[in-house]
């Protein structure tokens, strides 16, 4: 004989509950009292068990299905942190949903900090734009939690394998080998790196490429050299590393991002060398108004706003119960040749 059907409101049984959606009472106790363990597909079968028997959900759930979302990104004094945030916000909004944006102050609120005031406002989801997980030294067990308490995560520039969530990230590889074949091309024989610190897994990856490009043969027979100095990603950490390239005697100088080639250019102005005259600049990012410096900055551009979409398709997948592997998906960046590069001089 069948149960009588359950009335609107009536307090759920686990019993019936795990019945229609085809897992252990164990598990919908997990799911209805948001303790980690259960497979985003366990966490929407149940849901979708509690609305099939007529079932309130519980408010915590209730709350999840609200249309927020949260977005997670460093300060906003990075240009290319601004950008993501735009094409992000503007895309979960296409679609329907309200971003909640948090942005970290070092020394006041982190990450962990935003993800409980996130949790607790009931987000349907987070993107974490290049957060703690692109940090090889840090602890990535706090994305583990969330996926699993069944939270749709997507994670942004900066991949871990022990999280199991979507990555979009800019081929770094491919970066670099763009950058060296630019400045190759250009007759520049001794390169040099200014890479970011070296516990960033992007950083990691940068450097790999660059090792790899130098002991490749045909740039070894045309006596291609490099040097790699590492730094903040910042100007100053530009201008620090720099100084320390152009007198190892580099010609060309690639950098880790568009604030680093900035502080590059200050740097070979002070040593009394012009750009590009006497040394060119590559930077990384292609930030908003870098066509604009003095000289226009050649850069290697992230693709952003396919990324930035990509993210959000993926974590609306998730959010909808459709599956998403755990997978990174690497976009190609492009070449943009402005005035900061020019062929060395002899």
């Amino acid at each position: 004989m069948a149960p009588p059907s359950p009335t609107p409101g009536k307090r759920a049984r686990l019993s019936d509950i795990a019945a229609q959606a085809g897992v252990s009472e164990a598990t919908v106790s997990r799911v209805l009292n948001g303790r980690p363990g259960v497979s985003q597909a366990s966490v929407q079968a149940v849901l979708t068990a509690l609305d099939v028997l007529g079932y309130e959900r519980p408010t915590r759930l209730r709350r999840r299905s609200s249309g927020l979302v949260g977005l997670v990104v460093p300060e906003l004094d990075d240009p290319i942190v601004a950008a993501f945030t735009q094409v992000v916000q503007t895309s979960c909004v296409h679609n329907g949903y309200i971003p909640v944006l948090c942005t970290e102050t070092p020394g006041r609120i982190g990450e962990d900090e935003y993800v409980e005031m996130l949790l607790d406002s009931g987000v349907a989801g987070i993107i974490f734009v290049s957060g703690l997980h692109a940090d090889a030294s840090a602890d990535t067990s706090r994305y583990q939690k969330l996926t699993g308490r069944g939270l749709p995560i997507v994670l942004v520039n900066g991949p871990a394998d022990s999280v199991d969530a979507p990555f979009v990230s800019t081929d770094d590889a491919a970066a670099v080998e763009l950058a060296v074949g630019h400045l190759v091309s250009l007759g520049h024989k001794r390169l040099g790196f200014a890479s970011g610190p070296d516990r960033f897994t992007q950083t990691r990856r940068r450097l790999a490429a660059f090792r790899a490009l130098l002991e490749r043969a045909d740039l070894r027979t045309a006596g291609v050299t490099g040097v790699m100095e590492q730094s903040l990603l910042s100007v100053e950490g530009g201008h620090a590393a720099a100084v320390r390239l152009l007198d190892a005697g580099v010609t060309g100088i690639l950098c880790g991002s568009d604030l680093m080639a900035l502080g590059a250019i200050r740097a070979a102005r002070q040593r009394g060398r012009e750009v590009p005259r006497d040394v060119s600049v590559v930077g990384y990012d292609d930030s908003p108004l870098i066509a604009f410096t003095d000289p226009p900055l050649t850069t290697v551009r992230q693709p952003v706003p396919a990324m930035g979409q990509a993210a959000v398709r993926a974590l609306l997948d998730l959010i909808h119960g459709h599956s998403a592997p755990h997978a990174e998906y690497l976009f190609r960046p492009e070449l943009v040749v402005r005035s900061s590069t020019a062929p060395a001089r002899r």
